[in-house]
């Protein structure tokens, strides 16, 4: 670990010059030497340079279509590659040389400090020699010795706050730049090249811009080099969310135990007992129907007929080998498994479906879509692309087409509860189960006009495993649609349950599923990373756990409601009279 960054607490008689002090400085600058101004001999080398870049590139374009060998050369293309070396070695060491030694050269902030500290005592050195008294004659040859540094703490401001150390006066310039908008927030882990660092300078630089106080909000204990460019932009910290485990989960004859993150009190409990229903009727069935991840761009004829030819051409089963080669280049998982398309007009969405491994597979996908639109421009020039997606997907809103065509993983998962086990811990009855589902789950649900939404509150455990599991959390709005079933069955003894989820959109790699917590999870369910074995194992499981979980919190939460408990379970659970803010650091 770096040793913490201290200022120098010694006296200037101790300090001794290491450079010499100029009384004047040379004019002579070296450009002086050119026999043209500097920005015209810039120019010129720049105008040199791209015209003899131009030169070559469409004289070797040229051999190439007549078929004569490259490295056959005229007088002229001699003379242009001259041209070209002596050009960008000009360019090369007037511009490139500082800037590259800029950054592996790069010193570290103790030398800029001792550069500092060597420009402070240049200056009373200069003050020393300017003494009008000799030093003989003075009473004291001596300096008056510095004040020790003491570390920079931020002023108290109208809010209740720990004090703000900040390590050195190099970090202190930073902030005051940051706040003077002379240097970007953004630019901060590249300039530095220490994402915590810069993490706790733009948190110290946003608080005095708003006079807001951060102290609640942790910054310490989390690695910030693992979301630099790929998870989060601009942190000033991290949010905390407990982990709960409900479970053991048992599907498909394993037994799970389902990390949940979430503020919701009662959530994990409710589930757990969900789960221990389940488990003591001999456990749940989870079936995988489909999977699929979907892109659908929209793009644009001059007439309605046109739009209409390339639809009839996509959809066209001779054509889809063809169409599958080109789009399955983007990836070694993606493979192409169907097209659909839809016109408005003389506007086509074309709605691309194909397996993604266990990756979520949103980037993966949308490649291939680019190479097949790229490959149809030749047969269809008149085509304009309006946007990579077109809304048909369609990817973090609710709509019908994800609800009756699936996106992602499409899993149904089923149990029998015993009636026993109904009164016993469920603490009702299977006929008030049912009618309950039948009113709220189904009639409720339809009088509202619900899209996908044919359940109690399927999007409480999505979202608390999705946050737990390194998911995107915003795809929760389409993969908590579900519709919850209940039937009594065995002559009206037990009570068979199911939830059928037609766009479950999970992964096992990439996105947050890389982060240290959430990686965890994943590891805790079995699921974490690829499989090796066979490729989107993984993801496919970590669907049927979501739909096994939805399974028993929607077996709870219905029997709380029917048993009249739930007001009361969350006045117990949910509530709190212990202000939890004042233990916050």
């Amino acid at each position: 670990m770096e040793a913490p960054r201290l200022y120098s607490t010694k006296r200037v008689q101790s300090l001794k010059p290491t450079k010499k002090i100029p009384l004047e400085e040379d004019p002579t600058k070296a450009s002086d030497a050119l026999p043209l101004p500097l920005h015209l001999t810039n120019a010129v080398f720049f105008t040199l340079f791209f015209s003899v870049v131009y030169f070559l590139l469409s004289r070797w374009r040229e051999k190439i279509r007549t078929s004569t060998p490259l490295h056959v050369v005229t007088f002229s293309e001699i003379i242009a590659i001259l041209a070209f070396f002596t050009s960008f070695i000009y360019l090369l060491g007037f511009f490139g040389l500082d800037f590259v030694q800029s950054l592996v050269f790069r010193p570290s902030p103790d030398v800029w400090i001792a550069e500092d500290e060597e420009e402070e005592n240049e200056v009373l050195l200069a003050k020393e020699d300017a003494r009008k008294v000799p030093c003989g004659q003075a009473l004291d040859c001596l300096l008056p010795p510095l004040p020790p540094a003491a570390p920079i703490v931020t002023a108290q401001k109208v809010f209740d706050e720990k004090p703000v150390t900040v390590l050195t006066e190099e970090d202190e310039e930073i902030i005051k730049s940051v706040v003077a908008g002379t240097t970007p927030s953004y630019s901060l882990e590249s300039k530095l090249g220490d994402c915590k660092r810069a993490a706790a300078i733009r948190r110290e630089a946003l608080q005095r811009l708003t006079g807001k106080s951060l102290s609640g909000l942790p910054l310490d204990g989390f690695d910030y080099e693992s979301i630099l460019g790929q998870c989060c932009e601009m942190p000033v910290g991290y949010v905390q969310i407990p982990v709960g485990i409900a479970g053991p989960l048992l599907v498909n004859g394993r037994e799970y135990s389902v990390p949940m993150a979430t503020t919701e009190g009662c959530l994990v409990a409710s589930t757990n007992r969900g789960c221990k229903a389940i488990h003591l009727s001999g456990g749940a069935t989870s079936v995988l129907l489909k999977d699929g991840m979907t892109r659908a761009p929209c793009v644009r004829f001059g007439t309605a007929k046109r739009a209409a030819d390339l639809k009839l051409y996509l959809e066209d089963p001779d054509n889809f080998e063809t169409l599958s080669v080109v789009f399955n280049r983007s990836s070694r998982f993606g493979r192409l498994q169907g097209i659909k398309c839809a016109i408005a007009g003389k506007n086509l969405y074309i709605r691309f479906t194909c397996s993604t491994g266990d990756a979520m597979g949103m980037n993966m996908v949308s490649k291939g879509v680019q190479n097949v639109l790229d490959f149809l421009q030749t047969d269809f020039p008149d085509m304009d692309v309006i946007g990579i997606s077109g809304n048909y997907c369609s990817d973090k809103k609710p709509a019908a087409v994800n609800w009756i065509e699936g996106r992602g993983k499409s899993v149904v998962c089923e149990v029998i509860i015993k009636g026993d086990v109904v009164r016993k811990v469920l603490k009702t009855s299977v006929e008030s189960l049912v009618e309950l589902n039948m009113l709220k789950n189904l009639t409720g649900s339809a009088m509202a006009g619900a899209l996908g939404g044919f359940n109690a509150h399927a999007s409480n455990i999505v979202a608390a495993i999705y946050i737990a599991t390194g998911q995107d959390p915003a795809q929760n709005v389409e993969s908590s649609h579900c519709i919850t079933m209940m039937e009594a069955v065995n002559e009206g003894k037990d009570l068979h349950i199911s939830v059928t989820m037609p766009s479950i959109e999970v992964g096992t790699v990439g996105g947050g599923t890389q982060l240290a917590s959430q990686s965890a999870c994943l590891n805790l369910l079995g699921v974490k990373g690829a499989s090796k074995e066979t490729p989107g194992a993984n993801a496919r499981m970590l669907a049927t756990i979501v739909a096994g979980a939805v399974l028993a919190g929607e077996l709870s939460l219905m029997s709380a409601i029917a048993a009249g408990q739930l007001v009361k379970s969350h006045m117990k659970y949910n509530r709190s009279s212990k202000d939890v803010s004042k233990g916050s650091s």
